[in-house]
């Protein structure tokens, strides 16, 4: 297992839809392996292949969740089914996120708070549960990097100039940055 620099807004892969996995095999369980470690390491609860420069669609999370679903996973080719979105401000206290490829900055957002999830595990077989709040909103977060988004590219008007001048302040939105889990300071601070 190896830990990976993680990729900082900007970078291309991060912009871009992932391609779909095609081949259950050696290579893929060795990128899971590395993708839980650079996780645990970084101290995530998620982490999505392309931020580590993999334009794979898979992503593995590690949350204690109220769903039954087990707390440890790999989702390879998923799809996500949502409840509506509320259309209220998002409140900065409680409904605040992060993201590893924006590291030490967090931003409220509204979320979905269920949302259907289906797979493959990283064996080719099928995977298939309901999520719900917090469990629901990381789903949503790590399915957006397949997608090429990011959490600050849905952020309301209010955050989105906040978060705008967070990234010119730290120099992201080019490629080449990144950041290392285990060497580098962890930039939330646990």
């Amino acid at each position: 297992m190896t830990v990976h620099p993680i990729t900082i807004m900007g970078e291309p892969v991060l912009h871009r839809r992932a391609r779909p996995v095609e081949a259950f095999d050696d290579e893929l369980r060795a990128l899971i392996a590395d993708l839980f470690e650079t996780m645990d390491t970084a101290n995530g609860v998620g982490l999505a292949a392309p931020q580590i420069g993999v334009g794979l669609r898979i992503f593995v999370y590690g949350m204690e969740n109220d769903d039954d679903v087990p707390p440890r996973g790999v989702l390879v080719n998923p799809t996500l089914v949502t409840s509506k979105v509320p259309g209220s401000d998002p409140d900065p206290e409680e409904e605040a996120e992060g993201c590893l490829s924006v590291p030490g900055e967090a931003f409220p957002l509204k979320r979905a708070e269920w949302t259907r999830v289906t797979g493959f595990d990283g064996d080719g077989s099928p995977v298939e549960f309901e999520a719900t709040g917090w469990f629901a909103r990381c789903m949503q977060h790590e399915y957006d990097h397949l997608d090429g988004r990011l959490y600050v590219d849905r952020l309301n008007a209010k955050y989105t100039r906040r978060a705008r001048k967070a990234m010119k302040n730290n120099g992201w939105g080019i490629p080449g940055l990144t950041w290392m889990p285990g060497v580098d300071p962890d930039p939330f601070g646990h």
